[in-house]
């Protein structure tokens, strides 16, 4: 079993690095650019990626009302221990709306009602939640209360409601990241390790994966038009 956990302040070490380290090995499944280990760019998305969770949990140690909000779920026989986390961002001007930024829960304890109580945990406090996956990962929020609205580049937005809010989320910027000395030193290290021509290779990989996932996005969108389940 295991319980939840509302902080809206940074969580403490421990708890920040399991959380982080989640993020990290559970790339694949909650970044919107969702590389195989197998692709060169794979390490570097991962970096970005944590890097970004790193600063929205810095974050939350300003007085803002609009830093994001952190849900653990801890194991009850250990609760030094993370099972799984959600971290939202609530809506400026509008306090029904939250934006569903990043979910993971540790691949041994899925499909024990984890993910459920943590989103039913943030929609309570805020019931007009929005956020966006994949196409695979449409029918598992649809069970969870959630309704397609259309379709977000490679990624499906989401709302409790039949229309997002008007009120503005306080997202991180990735440009700096992107731009950062640590990311050009992660990608000259790549460069030189796997070589001009297979990290061109690698980006094109990238382009068409992210192409693919757009085209099922948009399909799944259509589809739910003509079944009349998208307003």
């Amino acid at each position: 079993m295991f319980t939840l956990a509302h902080l809206n302040t940074p969580p403490p070490e421990s708890l920040k690095s399991q959380v982080l380290q989640m993020v990290v090995d559970y790339f694949g499944d909650i970044s919107p650019v969702s590389l195989t280990p197998s692709n060169p760019l794979y390490q570097l998305y991962q970096y970005v990626i944590g890097y970004e969770m790193h600063l929205y949990l810095q974050a939350m140690d300003s007085a803002l009302t609009s830093s994001a909000q952190l849900i653990l779920a801890l194991d009850d026989l250990d609760p030094a221990q993370v099972l799984g986390f959600a971290l939202y961002l609530p809506t400026q001007d509008d306090p029904e709306a939250c934006t569903l930024a990043y979910m993971a829960v540790q691949a041994s304890h899925r499909r024990r009602g984890i993910a459920r109580a943590m989103l039913q945990h943030m929609t309570t406090r805020h019931p007009h939640a929005e956020l966006a996956c994949v196409a695979s990962k449409v029918p598992t929020f649809e069970a969870m209360g959630f309704r397609v609205l259309a379709a977000h580049g490679p990624q499906v937005l989401m709302n409790t409601r039949d229309h997002s809010s008007n009120g503005m989320v306080a997202v991180q910027d990735l440009a700096p990241i992107f731009q950062s000395k640590e990311v050009r030193q992660i990608h000259a290290y790549l460069l030189k390790q796997h070589g001009k021509k297979a990290m061109t290779e690698a980006e094109k990989k990238r382009d068409r994966q992210l192409d693919q996932m757009t085209q099922r996005a948009l399909a799944l969108v259509h589809e739910r038009r003509a079944s009349g389940s998208v307003h």
